[in-house]
């Protein structure tokens, strides 16, 4: 299935996001102005960004992938050089469902996902949705990246810190103002600090600019522990569906123990654990992990499971605090 651009005007790229064949488009969807990258023709493979990114995270990807896809990579709304809006919850939920949104819009009938951190748990609760309707076909595959799940304990402190009343004043505030804390932030995400490409932090930086990006953040960070729990009950739901869950073992923000817990819990999957990498092995490595995820989507059948450091913890809990 080839779906274009959708007849979307196209924009101004603001940092080496692009290459050739690689075009930027916006699309307004219930009054709401989406901006995305697409590139390439055939089947849909939709790409979601994790938190504090937007389509520039998959620059050095797209045109590789674009090779055998029609490749969409959003700026979630609230995101990136999207809009932003006061209204926005900030929800796994409703991120998944402005997704289905943008799917319907452009006419997408079958997408394959991938999806990065934060934006594979928006991958899962998009496969949840499109099942509890009655249209599991909506998703034919699944890559996550270090999918945020309930079984990584990582930065859970953290979280709950800045869901309070000074934490919120933190990332409206002061956030923006002391850039040396959002650099030692993004720098903790790679496995190796000199693989970090030259133009990251500032890309990175600019999706960020926009006004209403901080409250954004917070809003999304506010129903952190609840998206969590909400994750759980899809599980049931999509475990049919061919999953590759993808991890590097130097992962510092999504734990890598966690990777197991969550293919235990999903028939249908696979982990490959990359070794030496961490949170972002599309910047890291991207042409291993180009063809790692292709391997995975345009065999006939999943791959044999490969692990590395495999570990398993049974007694690990889950962060939720109330039903969802």
């Amino acid at each position: 299935m080839n779906v274009p651009g959708g007849g979307a005007a196209s924009t101004p790229v603001a940092w080496s996001e692009t290459g050739e064949g690689v075009e930027a488009c916006t699309t307004i969807i219930n009054g709401v102005r989406w901006r995305y990258l697409h590139a390439g023709s055939g089947p849909v493979l939709l790409l979601v960004h994790g938190f504090m990114g937007y389509s520039f995270s998959w620059r050095f990807v797209i045109q590789g992938l674009a090779r055998h896809y029609s490749v969409y990579a959003v700026d979630l709304p609230g995101c990136g050089f999207s809009e932003r809006c006061a209204t926005l919850p900030g929800t796994l939920a409703s991120d998944a469902e402005n997704l289905l949104n943008f799917m319907n819009h452009l006419g997408m009938e079958q997408v394959d996902l991938l999806g990065t951190s934060r934006g594979g748990g928006v991958a899962i609760m998009l496969a949840g949705l499109a099942a509890q309707r009655g249209e599991p076909h909506r998703v034919r595959r699944l890559v996550l990246s270090a999918p945020i799940n309930p079984w990584s304990r990582i930065g859970l402190l953290r979280i709950r810190l800045l869901r309070t009343r000074g934490g919120r004043f933190y990332v409206k505030h002061l956030a923006r103002r002391l850039r040396f804390i959002v650099k030692r932030f993004f720098r903790d995400l790679y496995g190796d600090p000199a693989s970090i490409p030259h133009d990251s932090f500032q890309g990175y930086e600019a999706g960020l600019d926009p006004h209403g990006s901080f409250l954004h953040l917070w809003n999304i960070v506010r129903s952190w522990m609840v998206d969590l729990k909400c994750l759980g009950p899809m599980l049931p739901l999509i475990e049919s569906v061919p999953a590759l869950l993808l991890w590097g073992d130097r992962d510092h923000a999504v734990h890598p123990e966690s990777a197991e817990e969550l293919r235990r819990r999903w028939k249908n999957s696979v982990v490959i654990m990359m070794h030496g990498i961490g949170h972002m092995p599309y910047e890291e490595v991207p042409e291993e992990f180009n063809r790692i995820v292709l391997d995975f989507l345009l065999r006939e059948a999943p791959p044999t499971p490969l692990f590395g450091n495999r570990s398993r913890n049974r007694n690990l809990k889950s962060g939720s605090e109330r039903d969802c």
